[in-house]
């Protein structure tokens, strides 16, 4: 209620201020789309060409004025030496210049005003006493306010300055990005095709250097794959040999009839006597 409240009593304080700026945006508004509007449409281009079909004149219009007749006989001579031609074309609506003069050019003249009032009550006056009200105030209305009521004090209290200049940047650069990429575009084949064997020459190299890479990593890659397989063929050697190993001995030593465990001859059968007497 109090925000709503101080709304009402500011308008009616200042009503006759606010049509005077509603007014002069609306004649502002109109001004732009009038000239946007002018420069659409059918549009008639005439020219004059020479002999040898140069055009060595044109103007706008259907038909040369006075002045330009009087100028261009004055220099090349008689009008009917020459041959006329009319060009018309169809100029589709502004629509990206018309939008962005539509906001940029009101929020740019309000943020000019703002920051000529600011900067004069700074320097004469002093901005103490409201930024310290404002301080004060601040806790105050983020507790009475809930919902909606503390969203537009969050917004009222925000620097108009920073969101004018954010407004102007984005209307900004609406215009001159899509520009700017047509631009380098158009740069950009103009170039390519008068230095073709250039780039020609160049895309080859790093074409070259790419295969030339992808070669190696494949190198890299197949001497990769035969060093871990013989890797692995090591070690499937490694253990069939240890699980061989470890069999014959659990098996044991292999004695010839006759010997004794060590291979010598039995004491039996040294001393003459047969096994078992």
């Amino acid at each position: 209620m109090s925000s709503d409240t101080n709304l009402r009593s500011f308008i009616g304080e200042h009503k006759t201020l606010l049509i005077i700026v509603l007014v002069g945006l609306f004649l502002i508004e109109l001004e732009i789309f009038a000239l946007a509007v002018m420069k659409s449409g059918r549009k008639a281009r005439l020219q004059i060409l020479d002999a040898a079909g140069n055009v060595i004149h044109e103007t706008d219009g259907q038909n040369l004025s006075q002045f330009d007749k009087y100028y261009f006989e004055k220099t090349f001579g008689p009008l009917e030496n020459y041959k006329v031609r009319l060009q018309t074309r169809q100029v589709p609506f502004p629509f990206r210049a018309w939008f962005v003069a539509a906001v940029g050019i009101p929020v740019g003249a309000m943020l000019i005003f703002g920051f000529i009032v600011k900067a004069y009550i700074a320097i004469f006056h002093g901005d103490v006493k409201e930024s310290a009200a404002g301080k004060d105030a601040g806790p105050a209305q983020d507790e009475k306010g809930a919902g909606l009521e503390m969203v537009l004090n969050k917004i009222s209290r925000l620097n108009i300055f920073i969101i004018g200049f954010l407004v102007v940047v984005g209307v900004v650069s609406y215009w001159v990005i899509p520009n700017l990429i047509v631009y380098i575009g158009r740069t950009g084949i103009e170039t390519i095709v008068r230095y073709k064997w250039f780039f020609l020459t160049a895309a080859l190299v790093v074409l070259s250097v790419g295969l030339w890479i992808i070669y190696l990593r494949y190198l890299l890659a197949k001497k990769s794959i035969e060093t871990r397989a013989e890797i692995e063929k090591f070690r499937l050697q490694l253990t069939m040999g240890r699980q061989n190993g470890a069999g014959r001995h659990l098996e044991g030593p292999k004695t010839p009839s006759g010997q004794g465990y060590l291979g010598r001859p039995d004491d039996s059968e040294a001393n003459g006597q047969l096994p078992g007497k």
